[in-house]
Formats: C-alpha cells, structure tokens, sequence
C-alpha cells in the first residue's frame, strides 16, 4: 500500500499511430500528499492532459500506474472530479438542475431534502446561489465555470482534476475565479492538481509546481515547492521578492525548454529534481534569476 494519498508511480503511456507507436508519457513519477495543491506546467504537447486524464481513470498507462489511498485506478469514479476548460454544463437545465445532476448520483442513499440541501450548499460555495434558476446561456463565462466547480465538489471527490479551468476567461474574471479555488480550497482542503500555462497563476495557488518536459515521451523535468504563507493576496505578492523569484524560476525553466523544442527528448532517469528556493531573495539574485 503506498504511503502517500496519490501515488503516479514509474507511468509511461504509448498511442498507436498510422506511423507506428507514439509514447507521450516516459516514467513519470509524482507522490501528492492529502490537501496539497500541484500545478502542471509545460509547454503544448507536453503531456500535462495525458497525466491529468490517466489519474482520472480515462487513460491507462501502458507502464506503471496511479494508486489513490491504497487503491488503484483503472477507471473513473466519483473520487476524482474533473473540470475541464470548457464548463461542459447541459444547456437545457438550470444551474441548480446541473448541479443537483452529480448529488443525485453520489446522495443515493440519501432523501430529496438532503440532496436538496447539498445543491444549495454547493451552489453558495461558489457564491452562485442568486443564479441557480437561471439557464447556461443566460449567465457569463465566469459564473458557468463556478457552476462546473459546483457540480465537481457536490461529488464530494477525494482528487479535484482542473485542466486549464480559467483558460478562456478575462483577466479580471480569472482573477476573481483564483481567489474563489483559494478560499474553497482553504475551507475544504481539497486536494488539487491543475493544468495551467499561466506562470502567475501557478505561483499564486500552488504548494508545487510540478514542470514537464518537451513531448514526446515527456516526464518530469523540475518539482518547485512554493513556500508561500496562506492565505495569499495577489497584491501584496506582486512585490515580493520570493514570489518573483519562484515566478523566475518557473520561466527559466519554460524558456530554456522552448529553446530546446526541436531537440529529442532524452530519456530520463526515475529521479526528479525537486527545487526549493530560499525564502529571502536579494534584488541582484532576482535581477539575474529574472
């Protein structure tokens, strides 16, 4: 039994192709602790979605595998929700209907009125209650995304899966979106992995930040914990010295990649390079870290 609540453990996964196999995943490996928050960056192609869709149960690995509490996944299930980019909600029923749609399939056991009573509270937690009569299409991009993470936490899942959530948002609806995954993730401890291309963003909601490295056959390139006081505000990190260079980090690591895009990809070793920065950081080391 694996001592850690998710376990990636040694996965590689190869897709059959008119030109032959292609392998999108080699040896990744990644142990997540209960209430942790981990970000998946890289570049496009790099596998993040692959990784996130194997935990999910939607992908088998071709090697190695993902145990959760002791348990492996080979299937979906209701202990991990995901929410993808695209809010995925049925158009024709309301926002309390969609919602009320994942209640009803984990609450079986459970009466009307307790299903009743878990919509609504999950509609409140992501201050969407004012609108749950209302339809998809009558609502903005924003408050369908916080009807998506409604539904996804109503399931009451041990992993939430986010792949790109706020992507399509503007920078001020994303903004007020990441504060919200904040708060919730405070008052439920929820334990997160979330697909990203959004440095900042990463930084700001993280414990680590787990890079991938160029496909094909991409792994784990670097592990950065971020060792940033909760809760976090946006504002007073933008001039923070250990903020900033956590954030350097991260692009350093992106650019040095896109620099190397056309390279094949060696195969890697089962060890990860986990990286902790120092929590003072001088204006000359940020300066050359930047």
């Amino acid at each position: 039994m694996s001592a850690h609540y998710l376990d990636i453990s040694a996965v590689s996964i190869e897709f059959p192709t008119p030109n032959g196999s292609f392998k999108a995943l080699d040896n990744v490996n990644l142990k997540i602790e209960q209430g942790e928050f981990i970000s998946l960056i890289g570049h496009s192609g790099c596998g993040k979605s692959t990784v996130l869709n194997i935990v999910a149960g939607l992908h088998n690995a071709t090697q190695g595998g993902v145990i959760l509490q002791g348990k492996e996944v080979r299937q979906p299930g209701p202990d991990r929700a995901v929410v993808f980019q695209n809010h995925s909600l049925f158009p024709w029923l309301s926002c309390y209907d969609n919602v009320r749609l994942a209640v009803d399939k984990v609450m079986k056991g459970k009466s009307k009125a307790e299903r009743h009573e878990w919509t609504e509270h999950n509609l409140k937690l992501v201050h969407m209650e004012h609108a749950k009569h209302k339809k998809p299409d009558e609502i903005s991009g924003g408050m369908k995304q916080r009807i998506g993470i409604a539904r996804a936490l109503a399931m009451q899942p041990k992993v939430l899966l986010m792949d790109e959530p706020f992507g399509a948002l503007d920078a001020l609806t994303r903004a007020h979106m990441q504060d919200s995954l904040m708060e919730i993730q405070a008052e439920l401890n929820n334990t997160v992995i979330m697909i990203t291309h959004d440095v900042d963003e990463a930084v700001l909601l993280s414990d680590r930040i787990v890079m991938m490295t160029n496909g094909p056959a991409a792994t784990i390139g670097e592990i950065l914990k971020v060792d940033l006081e909760r809760p976090r505000e946006r504002l007073v990190l933008a001039d923070d010295p250990t903020y900033n260079h956590y954030r350097a980090e991260v692009l350093k690591f992106l650019h040095e990649r896109h620099a190397k895009k056309d390279v094949p990809t060696a195969k890697k070793s089962s060890a990860v390079v986990e990286v902790e920065i120092p929590t003072t950081t001088t204006a000359a080391e940020k300066h050359a870290a930047a």
